[in-house]
């Protein structure tokens, strides 16, 4: 039985064999804990009521329309560890994952989300691919009934928020960075990042012969043909594509290993000789060959005050300004929708979703010139939303915007640093939502505490389940959890995110037959960049309610799990 504080009578149970079995709140509790006389007490009828789980979820199955209930199923997956895989290509600690595969399905967690580094698998040389660590993994997943989503990490691993392995690119790949540093993302210092390669390079044969973007395709064909037989049988259910630093469509504006820290606005990064030259090109054609990229937007560590870009000289909303910030962040769209039709091409036919990871970029949201966002290349501004247009890049591939933060409220952060992560979400998720694209989400930062999972729930399902069995279906298609470690698997912080996962399931049976795929659709024919731009006109965002109609309890409920920590297990 679950202790649910309501000033309203318990539900009737309509139909017991809806569900089939126990999900209390409390069964990860120690038996000695769950037999305590003092959990079963009484409380004042008119105040309290002591209802089941399984009442509360058969009430709701039993509405009229019980395809929508199912349909407000949210899978739940967990990022596995950076170096599940070694750097050395094997796969780490098989004794200590198979123990934690077996607590995460015990949760009913519905799979894994694993980066399948570029670095590991092409390190031997260019074309030559071991796969073999990975098929471990898979295969060690599979026997667990979890689902994969794959990443296809062509960036390093390491100088991001929370990176504590170091994987770099493949040697062969870094051997001609060391001969041509344009080949990588430059700031206007000169400063190189060797994280990724710059988009500048997506087109040209610099690689013995090859194109960035080839490169990355001949990687993810040999992925297709190797891991045929877990995509065949649905273990692998999303393809989600790197296309820059952590994986995100964005540029590393905001770089650790460079000295940045929050909140600072960041800096642009397209100094690189390729793209200069990009630039002056598009200039000229634009009849403006005087123009130059800007040269007043400050360090990593500014604030926009403190730049002439950004502060006094208001570059930023001038016409020069506009047309760099235009083809910034165009050149961003395009990327990312010559590598997903790529993609595509090698998926097409296959039972799997495609993804792209858009980053949470919160800090100066709040700001009206939203200056870290731009740095980024996401040209989001008061008159003009920076998102739809990514969102409708997307929609032509049949891929997923999977959005980062989603547990962020504003009160967690400093008021110098304007965060909004709030609104944020809102406005991405709900531009995913008018392109009629499927939407996911992450959270930015490991946290264990109920109000990170509550701002979770809710942003799954905004309009909470209830309406989402009456109104339109706004509710994310899958949420991945950042990451699988000792201390989220520790009692407490395992036990409220249990509860977590159930509230994401909507108090329903587990059921792996909620993830179901079609085979994917060949990418839509080729659109122009200017019907792109049309979905930068701004639209009002979906409503969102207050609170989530399935929240896991606030401070109340973590003062008790602390207590029982405390008493139980000292």
């Amino acid at each position: 039985m679950t202790i649910v504080i309501s000033s309203k009578p318990c539900f009737t149970q309509r139909n017991s064999s809806a569900v089939q079995h126990r999900t209390d709140l409390f069964a990860t509790l120690p038996k000695k804990i769950q037999n305590a006389k003092w959990m079963n007490c009484n409380f004042p009828s008119q105040q309290y009521s002591i209802q089941s789980v399984q009442s509360k979820a058969t009430e709701v199955v039993s509405t009229p329309d019980e395809a929508k209930l199912i349909s407000s199923y949210v899978p739940v997956y967990v990022m596995l560890q950076l170096d599940v895989i070694s750097i050395d290509n094997v796969l780490s600690n098989r004794a200590k994952l198979e123990k934690q595969l077996v607590k995460l399905r015990g949760a009913e967690v519905d799979g894994i989300m694993v980066d399948v580094w570029w670095g590991i698998v092409e390190s031997k040389g260019p074309k030559q691919y071991d796969w073999s660590a990975y098929r471990d993994l898979f295969q060690l997943v599979r026997s667990y009934k979890l689902r994969i989503q794959a990443i296809m990490s062509f960036h390093q691993c390491g100088g991001n928020v929370g990176d504590d392995v170091f994987i770099p690119l493949p040697a062969r790949v870094l051997e001609i960075g060391d001969e041509d540093p344009d080949i990588y993302y430059t700031n206007r210092s000169g400063n190189r990042n060797r994280e990724c390669l710059s988009l500048g390079v997506d087109n040209l044969p610099l690689f013995q012969g090859r194109t960035a973007i080839q490169i990355y395709s001949d990687y993810m064909n040999s992925f297709r043909e190797n891991m045929a037989d877990f995509l065949d049988t649905g273990t692998i259910v999303e393809i989600e594509v790197g296309l820059g630093p952590a994986g995100e469509l964005r540029y590393p504006s905001y770089v650790e290993t460079q000295g940045w820290k929050f909140p600072g606005t960041g800096e642009f990064q397209c100094y690189d000789k390729y793209l200069r030259a990009d630039f002056e090109e598009a200039a000229k054609m634009a009849g403006h060959p005087e123009w130059t990229m800007p040269d007043n937007a400050g360090n990593y560590n500014d604030t926009p005050e403190r730049t002439g870009f950004f502060g006094a000289d208001k570059t930023y909303v001038s016409e020069q300004g506009k047309f760099f910030l235009v083809w910034y962040s165009n050149k961003l769209l395009i990327h990312g929708d010559q590598i997903l039709e790529e993609a595509n091409k090698i998926f097409v036919g296959c039972k799997v979703k495609l993804a792209t990871k858009v980053s949470g970029i919160h800090w100066w949201y709040n700001d009206e010139t939203h200056a870290a966002e731009l740095t980024a290349g996401y040209y989001n501004v008061e008159n003009r939303d920076g998102y739809r247009p990514i969102a409708r890049m997307l929609s032509r591939h049949y891929a997923c915007l999977n959005f980062t933060c989603l547990e962020m409220r504003d009160s967690e952060h400093p008021a110098k640093a304007k965060s909004g992560p709030q609104k944020l979400v809102q406005q991405v998720l709900s531009a995913g939502w008018r392109e009629n694209i499927d939407v996911a989400g992450e959270n930015a930062l490991s946290r264990y505490d109920r109000n990170c999972y509550n701002q979770i729930l809710l942003n799954s399902r905004p309009n909470g389940v209830n309406n989402l069995i009456r109104t339109k279906n706004l509710k994310l298609s899958g949420f991945t959890y950042l990451r699988l470690s000792d201390e989220l698997l520790g009692w407490k912080n395992f036990r409220v995110f249990t509860s977590f996962v159930k509230k994401m399931h909507a108090d329903q049976v587990h059921d792996p037959g909620y993830i179901s795929l079609q085979p994917l659709k060949p990418s839509k024919p080729k659109v122009s960049i200017n019907f792109l731009l049309e979905a930068t006109e701004p639209i009002e965002p979906f409503h969102w309610e207050e609170e989530t109609d399935m929240s896991i309890g606030g401070t109340v409920f973590d003062l008790l799990d602390s207590l029982l920590e405390l008493f139980f297990l000292g």
